[in-house]
């Protein structure tokens, strides 16, 4: 099965690890990644510690864990390669429209693109 199949059908709760140029480490929850390609994901980021990190180091890791039983689920190495601010473009990849109450956004949004280093089980050492 690819990888952007996976979680096209997977359910589950998501986190993306980053750190800053010091090796300061931050972890926050994220929605699955928007597959660009087979290689290359991307999130919707907030200004918040998560983007900034990036800004320092570009490396990230992404644990993903499957609702249900046991201890089923994902892990993506991740180098960043890119991000955009279009408006139009982030709208595009996302999953669901905004809330009519939620009306313009006040946070700036960045598409931040990466590539994917290493794919892992949720446990274990063994490759993908």
């Amino acid at each position: 099965m690819k990888i952007s199949e996976y979680f096209d059908t997977s359910k589950g709760t998501g986190v993306l690890a980053t750190s800053d140029k010091t090796g300061q480490v931050d972890a926050a929850v994220y929605a699955r990644p928007h597959f660009l390609d087979e290689q290359t994901v991307a999130f919707i980021m907030a200004d918040r510690l998560s983007h900034q990190n990036l800004q320092s180091n570009p490396h990230a890791a992404y644990l993903f864990v499957e609702h249900g039983e046991g201890y089923k689920g994902k892990r993506l190495y991740l180098t960043k390669v890119a991000e955009e601010t279009d408006p139009q473009k982030i709208q595009a990849v996302r999953r669901r429209p905004l809330p009519a109450e939620c009306g313009v956004e006040t946070e700036s949004r960045y598409l931040v693109h990466f590539r994917i280093d290493r794919v892992r089980p949720l446990t274990g050492d063994g490759p993908e």
